[in-house]
């Protein structure tokens, strides 16, 4: 008899320590077991957490900016590598399972970033990782695109779990790519963004696209969002005078979960730091699919056919190489003995 998980997820909303890499991890590892002694399995961070998002690109010119690029690039990531592995260790002390966002460096280029979101299992194994495909706005002046071979669902004890950073959950199809694979449990990453248009509420605009692909696919999507600090804030006066003013704005973040009938789950969080907690029971998956299955009955796949490449990309194949497997494959990687 087919018997679903049940477990409690939790979504942070908080800001990185900003620009610093290994500070930012040791405060993830730190959510991760607080999150934990309060019983969640899975435990949600924001786009970009390690070490932070660049809010210089929507404030000055190109010009100006690149000095902070620079800065971001020297400070971000290698997947795996040592910051990652703290929050591994966390994951591994804790038993939960973790997706957490990080500015990942380019082995190959050090003018290259991808915003990625890396899966962690309940034993620190490292199971994939997913990059962003297309930069949305001015985030491309920052951010490399990612490739088909990180649209992954993970397999794992709390149910197949995928996700997606930021404005990629609005990607109709990057979104039935991982429906198409059976996912259950989805993490949507963000960033508060108050730069937006005067008449845009960032944060509603996050929950509707949330509840969209929870109720297109009837599934639980967990949503963490990042919060604008005073340090990012007092970093950003440094570039432009009324940065404070522009950063300041209210109901640029939610963080919360979703069900598979499109409503919120518990309490959400707008705006403050915190975390979001929700018990959720994939069996109440099943009932909604009945009626609307866009991956099953709900469909016409004799008229639609969706193909995605998942073939790695690089900038060139050597012929004496069989490649990397963690960096080409997503094979999990067992945490490092301490």
């Amino acid at each position: 008899m087919l018997k679903l998980p049940r477990f409690k997820a939790a979504a942070v909303q908080a800001s990185p320590v900003y620009l610093n890499a290994s500070a930012t991890a040791e405060k993830a590892a730190s959510l991760v077991r607080e999150a934990a002694a309060n019983g969640a399995k899975l435990v949600a961070f924001p786009e970009v957490f390690v070490p932070g998002y660049p809010y210089w690109n929507w404030i000055t010119d190109p010009v100006t900016g690149s000095a902070w690029f620079e800065k971001l690039a020297k400070a971000s990531v290698l997947v795996p590598g040592p910051e990652v592995d703290v929050v591994r260790k966390a994951a591994r002390d804790t038993g939960c399972h973790v997706v957490l966002g990080v500015n990942e460096r380019s082995p190959i280029s050090l003018g290259a970033i991808y915003n990625t979101l890396v899966f962690i299992g309940p034993d620190g194994a490292l199971l994939g990782k997913h990059r962003k495909l297309v930069p949305t706005w001015a985030e491309k002046l920052t951010w490399t695109g990612g490739d088909g071979s990180s649209l992954r669902v993970y397999d794992t004890e709390i149910g197949r779990l995928g996700g997606l950073a930021c404005g990629e959950n609005t990607n109709t199809l990057a979104r039935f790519a991982l429906l198409g694979q059976g996912e259950l449990v989805h993490v949507a990453s963000y960033i508060s963004l108050p730069v937006a248009p005067p008449d845009y509420d960032m944060a509603e605009a996050i929950k509707l696209r949330a509840i969209a692909h929870s109720f297109e696919g009837k599934i639980f999507t967990i949503v963490s969002c990042s919060t604008v600090s005073e340090e990012i804030i007092a970093a950003m006066e440094a570039i432009v005078p009324d940065a404070r003013a522009r950063l300041q704005r209210k109901s640029s973040a939610f963080s919360g979960i979703i069900g598979p009938d499109g409503r919120v789950v518990g309490d959400p969080l707008i705006d403050d730091e915190g975390i979001v907690y929700a018990d959720i029971d994939l069996e109440r998956c099943i009932q909604p699919k009945q009626m609307h299955d866009i991956v099953g009955h709900y469909n016409r796949f004799d008229i639609f056919d969706l193909r995605v490449n998942r073939r790695p990309l690089t900038p060139l194949g050597l012929a004496d190489s069989e490649g990397d497997a963690a960096e080409q494959g997503f094979v999990p990687i067992p945490l490092r003995s301490e």
